[in-house]
């Protein structure tokens, strides 16, 4: 899987988490944390999915957290153009 493709899935399914997530705590009333969709997204990946080699680089459950919160600001749907 191209990085691109890689970025896409794990958006993707940051996405999903955040919507059952968000919908389970509307229903509740329980509030959230970020970390929660990160657990939620790191449950749901297969035990080979890739994560980061490089030393120093991001962890994925850091990669996860900036994409879960630009999801809920809404940041990831702005227009960079």
């Amino acid at each position: 899987m191209d990085l691109e493709a890689l970025a896409a899935d794990l958006i993707a399914r940051t996405e999903k988490a955040v919507e059952q997530i968000a919908g389970l705590s509307a229903h509740t009333g329980i509030t959230f944390k970020t970390a929660d969709v990160v657990d939620a997204v790191e449950r749901d990946l297969p035990s080979d999915y890739p994560a980061p080699t490089a030393e120093g680089a991001l962890t994925r459950r850091d990669v996860i957290k900036s994409m879960a919160e630009d999801i809920l600001t809404g940041a990831i749907y702005e227009d960079h153009a």
